[in-house]
């Protein structure tokens, strides 16, 4: 006898507008899935309240770890979270059930005057709080022939474009997957080449997580996972893991997958560590067979490592320390 009125299913969330627009693309996949209602609890993180900058909190783990905990004590039954938020190593008692598909990785600039990045003038102030992307951004200037400022900013999709509107900041780079799942991605000026920027790892990707004793419910929302996705943010992830370092440092990486007619069959590997201002960036590639079962990590778990034992020894180590901000 099945549940004629089964009881809602309790999406745990933070309280941003991208957070919401975001989970609830989720909460209408598992109402489809499960058969189930879906209702949002709105949680407030630790990283949505403080107005450090995130080099200076940790950056790992604060805009993740009170949803953790809501999910552990049964406050709600799953949660979503942008992927490039959570830290790198997976707790035994939560399991990532799903990682649906993914949204544009890349970064985008919202400049004044419709400007991409290469009409910026010269000392142009650029508005970002990472220092993945300031070491990016810095280096690109360089390579060009001329310098930005890049200014650390916080705050909200409205709040950072806000900047720019202003006229305090001539641009500010955001990633091209929030603006368009808040429907603003037609704001931006210039969606930044992976050549010239590299995502963070991970970025574009979102994350659903669950209690591992709930298997049932763990099962449902593997129904969500998207196994080409999950395949490339764990060849990131692992990288980033085996860099040891944290989201505050500046380490960028995007995974493709390379098709052959209708088969995909490689996965490319990219990264980059750099220091802040973009004088030193350690950048490099590799290239690794799709498993025929894209259920196996062992690939791009590999990968990630190998790739970040070349970079380590082309001097990556010596990087990992800047918190410049």
């Amino acid at each position: 006898m099945t549940d004629s009125n089964p009881r809602a299913l309790r999406l745990g969330t933070r309280r941003s507008k991208l957070a919401m627009a975001q989970s609830g693309m989720v909460a209408d996949a598992v109402r489809e899935v499960t058969g189930r209602p879906v209702e949002l609890v709105e949680i407030t993180t630790y990283g949505d309240t403080s107005r450090e900058h995130l080099a200076q909190i940790g950056g790992t783990g604060v805009f993740v770890s009170a949803l953790r905990d809501a999910l552990l004590d049964g406050t709600i039954d799953f949660a979503v979270h942008s992927l490039k938020d959570l830290p790198t190593a997976q707790p035994a008692e939560l399991a990532l059930a799903a990682v649906p598909k993914r949204e544009d990785p890349r970064d985008v600039l919202v400049a004044r005057d419709g400007l991409t990045f290469e009409e910026l003038p010269d000392g142009a102030r650029v508005g970002t709080g990472s220092p993945r992307r300031m070491a990016q951004l810095n280096a690109w200037a360089r390579a060009l022939g001329r310098q930005v400022e890049t200014v650390p900013i916080r705050g909200n999709i409205d709040t950072r474009i806000g900047y720019v509107e202003k006229g305090e900041l001539d641009a500010v780079v955001l990633a091209a997957a929030g603006l368009t799942r808040i429907g603003r991605i037609d704001e931006a000026t210039d969606h930044l080449s992976p050549d010239m920027v590299l995502p963070a790892p991970g970025q574009g990707a979102l994350a659903v997580e669950c209690a591992a004793h709930n298997a049932q419910l763990a099962a449902q929302l593997a129904e969500l996972d998207d196994p080409f996705t999950r395949a490339a943010v764990t060849a990131e992830r692992s990288l980033l893991a085996a860099l040891e370092a944290g989201c505050s440092a500046p380490v960028g990486a995007l995974a493709d997958l390379q098709a052959d007619g209708q088969a995909v069959t490689e996965l490319r590997l990219r990264g980059v560590v750099g220091t802040t201002d973009g004088s030193t960036l350690v950048q490099l590639s590799t290239t690794g067979y799709v498993p025929a079962s894209l259920g196996d990590a062992a690939t791009p778990l590999n990968m990630g490592r190998e790739l970040a034992a070349e970079m380590l020894a082309k001097g990556a180590a010596g990087l990992m320390g800047e918190r410049a901000l």
